[in-house]
């Protein structure tokens, strides 16, 4: 095991993984609960017509694609919060518009397919100190967030109640969507657009299965995340597979035998 990691990159892709699948553990948990799997669909894809806004402008995919997905995120709560849309309405208006644009910004940029082509499945092996630095702070973000946990926890189980104690539900709402834009975009770079959803969605609901409060569901879920990452990194190395496949395939074996065990 330790001859893996004796090279930098493999090193850096590790630390990647892990911070990774504990962002997307952490707010898995909202998306499952919510019943928001589609959003994250979504904004992976916005995520990509950002991207290949940057490779179209030769500018940082990463940065271009940050405010891009976050305005994405902002008028998909916008149109569901003002108009009778349901939040899978307008997550499908913008995922077509989103992608549709990536494919012709693409379409612009002949020299860079193959840099597009990382983004859409992910490059895990790439990772640079940008990178790491980006989700760093997103993972700083999230820390000054974590207080709200309950406001969130409470809005998600009961709207109608929360809103009558005076809880801002709408403006976290906005927060949520924003959060989980950002770590949609840091996700895209090392598990690609196609797979990043899976990041949000298998750990919390394999969570969701062996829980019986959502304190346990999100603790079960980031831990989750974390490991079958780093077990997935793993696998790829000595199978000679594609990292963010390996992951999600980990991930997806757990949440069956999870499924098995839950039935039992």
């Amino acid at each position: 095991m330790p001859e893996i990691f004796a090279q930098p990159f493999m090193q850096y892709a590790l630390l990647a993984g892990v911070m990774i699948g504990l962002l997307t553990g952490f707010y898995g948990v909202f998306v499952v609960q919510r019943g928001l799997s589609f959003l994250g669909n979504g904004l992976a894809y916005a995520a990509f017509g950002g991207i290949a806004l940057g490779l179209l402008l030769n500018r940082d995919p990463v940065w271009i694609a940050v405010p891009f997905t976050v305005l994405v995120a902002l008028a998909i709560m916008w149109l569901q919060d003002r108009t009778r849309l349901s939040g899978d309405t307008a997550v499908g208006i913008f995922f077509s518009v989103s992608m549709a644009l990536g494919v012709v910004f693409i379409s612009l940029a002949h020299s860079y397919s193959v840099d597009a082509f990382n983004y859409l499945f992910g490059s895990i092996l790439a990772v640079s100190n940008a990178d790491l630095l980006l989700t760093g702070g997103l993972i700083v973000l999230t820390l000054c967030a974590v207080p709200l946990w309950r406001q969130w926890t409470y809005a998600t189980f009961d709207r109608e109640l929360a809103l009558a104690d005076r809880v801002p539900v709408k403006l976290h709402d906005y927060m949520l969507a924003v959060l989980i834009a950002l770590t949609v975009v840091v996700a895209t770079k090392i598990v690609g657009a196609v797979l990043v959803a899976s990041f949000l969605v298998i750990p919390a609901a394999t969570a969701r299965l062996l829980s019986k409060t959502f304190a346990q569901m999100t603790i079960i879920s980031v831990l989750m995340g974390v490991i079958t990452t780093a077990i997935g990194l793993v696998a790829s190395y000595y199978l000679d597979m594609p990292s963010g496949a390996m992951m999600i395939l980990t991930q997806a074996t757990c949440f069956f035998v999870a499924l098995v065990f839950q039935r039992r």
